[in-house]
């Protein structure tokens, strides 16, 4: 299992919106728009890297208003 904290941007004023969509995607535990240089802060899970990477940019860089990810796959050192 592979999990990610995917930091997001998105256009102004549309913070929640994107966060109450994102949260609807299966793989995506928690969606939550917060203060600072990202507007919303997602964490999910997938099988391995590669299923991580289309969730990422099949469903949840094709929600509307969305400007930039950044995804940091979470390591146990």
């Amino acid at each position: 299992m592979v999990q990610a904290y995917i930091l997001i941007q998105t256009e102004v004023g549309k913070a929640a919106a994107v966060a109450r969509e994102i949260a609807g995607i299966s793989g995506v535990k928690m969606a939550e728009d917060v203060t600072g240089p990202y507007d919303v802060i997602v964490r999910a899970e997938a099988n391995n890297v590669d299923e991580l990477g289309k969730l990422v940019v099949a469903q949840i860089q094709a929600v509307e208003g969305i400007t930039r990810t950044l995804t940091c796959p979470i390591v146990h050192i």
